[in-house]
This record gives C-alpha cells, structure tokens and sequence, in this order.
C-alpha cells in the first residue's frame, strides 16, 4: 500500500482516528489523536508509504452511529489480514448484535469452537478496525470488560450507549 487517508472525528469518547487505504476502506481506527498509535496497530509491512490528512467514507457512519443509528457501522468497508480463523473471527463480530454482547466463550461457541476461548480473545485483541468490527461486544465470562485496545472506559461507554439505545 503506498498512499492512506487519516482523518479525525471527534466523538463523546474523545477523538476517533480512521485510516483508510486506497479504495477508502478502513485499515485502521480507534479512540486516538495520536497518529504513531494509529500506525502502530499495523505490522510494518502493512503500514503506508504515506499517510495524508483527508475525508474518509467512514466518518459519516461513525457520526450516525454516535447520533443514535448504531447500524451505521455495519457497510462500512474494511481491509483486514490475517489467518482464515481471525478473518472468519473478524467477520463473526461484525453479527454480534448491539446491546447483546457476547462472553469470550460465547464467542468462541459462535466461531464453531467452544473451547477455544484463547483463540477468540487473540482475535479480538487483533483486530485492528474498532467499532466497524465491534471487539467491544466481547466480555469475560463473568461479565466484565476484559481488555480493550482503547481502554475500557470507552469499551463501557460504547457497551452502555448500544444497551440504551
């Protein structure tokens, strides 16, 4: 890849950073102005020769979903690579409904394999497209948060915003 959009979109949970690649399809995003933490979620062999500052398709659907449509974010086109297990994982997020998360080993179950809860926390920890592929709707088996690539703070806001909405 050689040319990304970044763009920055302020949100109730702070500044919500979108890069997207070439054919405007998310490669990045999550709750940071820090372009370097945006980089840093790519390997460095996927990581743009160059970065510029512009529009991307994206920030619409993260400002519906913030107004209220939680499903914005559902055609949002994204580029992800990883194994057949993390893509299909990746993918399998994207179903979870709003407002009814999962356990990791629920997730895990939903994936074809129950007992591998490690696999299914990797895959979340992994992803690298917060929001549009929702990580945030998985959960310890005993309800808590868990991790978070963003901090839990916003994992608990955007897990209380989708459950009043």
């Amino acid at each position: 890849m050689t040319t990304a959009t970044l763009q920055f979109v302020e949100t109730p949970d702070g500044p919500f950073a979108i890069l997207a690649d070439e054919d405007d399809r998310v490669i990045v995003s999550g709750w940071t102005n820090d372009p370097d933490a945006v980089a840093a979620r790519l390997r460095p062999d996927r990581r743009p020769a160059t970065v510029v500052a512009g529009e991307t398709a994206a920030a619409e659907a993260v400002r519906a979903y913030y107004a209220g449509d939680l499903a914005a974010i559902d055609g949002v086109a994204v580029a992800q690579w990883g194994t057949t297990l993390q893509l299909a994982g990746w993918e399998a997020l994207r179903r979870i409904t709003p407002g009814d998360p999962l356990t990791y080993t629920g997730f895990a179950a939903a994936l074809g394999s129950p007992a591998a809860v490690r696999a299914a926390a990797s895959i979340c920890a992994r992803n690298a497209v917060a929001l549009f592929v929702p990580c945030h709707r998985v959960l310890r088996g005993d309800g808590t948060m868990g991790g978070f690539a963003w901090g839990t703070d916003v994992k608990r806001a955007l897990l209380t915003r989708e459950v009043a909405a």
